[in-house]
């Protein structure tokens, strides 16, 4: 039997879909390179490039492969585009997963591990962070996800399908070896950017406020390594197959880290000086997002292998050294 992989061309998906192969799982990708890329898929995936909002596209898929649990990765998940383009988000994410639900419904798949977010909690009220807290998404990106999240419970209660929402904080870091990384265009996560500076492709690095309450002033993040998140999406397919109930995960760290702590293990990374400026708070920037993960240690048995900041970063660098402007594709 084999797990189709939705978005299995993109960031988080090609990773996973390595760790699935690695553990000699079948795997089938469907993503329509719309952010992912070519360069991404994996030799011994099978892939079909279509769009998971085209019915007809994955009924093919089910019927043309023995498929017994789907990872959806496939989304937009800019959040200053969610705020511009909010349609855009649920019409690709949100009715996106209405066509997957109803093609799974079709074809007698029933089980699902979903790519969730921490912007699903929005500003959170206590910190770590637990799955039963409220969730208030400050962002359509953010909302999009939580619909997502609950339109898997109602199909679920509906139609018998068991559903695994792991929701993540900031991925990050690359295959050890450089060959899989990190490739945005354009590019808004932190770790990227701080590498843009060494690799001679940006000026500075911006730091967007210095006077939150925190030690240093400057936003406190939770660090997850994209190969423990592709290690738990393994850890949440066994726990469904072996008849795990629908449930919801934190994936982090478990610890904060701040952008100029982050920026200093960058140039511990690369051994070269990262130049800074200083820009002012973005809206809707929390001061600290930090998982608590304990659920997910207890229940799937998951814990992170990459602890060390300067490891993940190095791991990222790795790939940017292999890859000064990306894939390329």
């Amino acid at each position: 039997m084999a797990i189709l992989v939705c978005g299995g061309a993109g960031y988080i998906g090609s990773h996973a879909v390595h760790q699935f192969i690695e553990k000699g799982e079948d795997v089938v990708i469907v993503d329509n390179l719309q952010t992912g890329h070519r360069s991404a898929i994996h030799p011994k995936a099978r892939f079909y490039e279509a769009d998971i909002r085209d019915g007809a596209a994955l009924d093919k898929i089910f019927t043309e492969n023995k498929i017994d649990a789907v990872v959806h990765f496939a989304a937009n998940s800019l959040v200053g585009e969610s705020v511009e383009k909010p349609l855009k988000y649920f019409n690709n994410n949100v009715y996106g997963m209405q066509i997957l639900l109803e093609s799974m419904v079709r074809n007698g798949v029933d089980k699902i591990v979903f790519s969730s977010t921490a912007a699903v909690y929005g500003e959170p009220k206590r910190i770590p962070i637990q799955e039963d807290d409220e969730t208030d998404p400050t962002n359509p990106y953010g909302e999009s996800k939580r619909m997502m999240e609950k339109m898997m419970k109602w199909v679920s209660r509906a139609n018998g399908i068991r559903y695994v929402s792991l929701r993540y904080f900031n991925a990050a870091g690359a295959l050890p070896d450089g060959t899989l990384g990190e490739d945005h265009n354009p590019e808004t996560h932190l770790i990227p950017l701080i590498l843009q500076v060494p690799q001679g492709r940006r000026e500075s690095i911006t730091v967007f406020g210095t006077d939150y309450p925190t030690p240093d002033g400057t936003c406190l993040r939770d660090y997850i390594h994209v190969l423990d998140l592709a290690d738990a999406h393994l850890l949440a397919i066994d726990y469904l197959r072996k008849g795990g109930e629908s449930n919801i995960f934190n994936l982090g760290n478990g610890k904060g880290f701040s952008v100029n702590e982050m920026i200093q293990a960058a140039e511990k990374a690369t051994g070269e000086k990262i130049a800074v400026t200083k820009g002012a708070r973005r809206a809707g920037d929390p001061a600290q997002l930090i998982a608590s993960s304990d659920k997910a240690k207890k229940i799937l048995g998951w814990q992170p292998k990459f602890t060390d900041v300067e490891e993940v970063i190095g791991t990222a660098w790795a790939f940017a050294k292999k890859h000064p402007t990306g894939y390329g594709d």
